[in-house]
């Protein structure tokens, strides 16, 4: 686990957090832990390292110059 942690604050309809905390509840694990997977996932994806020296293979995000 990473030592330093930095706040994410998104915006989503409540309807849909409360089915997003719901099912967390439901297999036992947080919100944020879910979140987290899902971000590590997404940098390994597209070939994002992070850490210490972090490298950014394409900084192109879809619909933006």
């Amino acid at each position: 686990m990473e030592s330093k942690t930095a706040r994410l604050t998104v915006l989503i309809d409540p309807n849909k957090k409360k089915a997003f905390e719901r099912l967390c509840a439901s297999q036992d694990i947080t919100p944020s832990q879910v979140v987290r997977q899902l971000i590590r996932d997404y940098l390994t994806e597209h070939g994002v390292t992070y850490g210490k020296t972090s490298t950014v293979a394409n900084p192109k995000v879809k619909g933006k110059p």
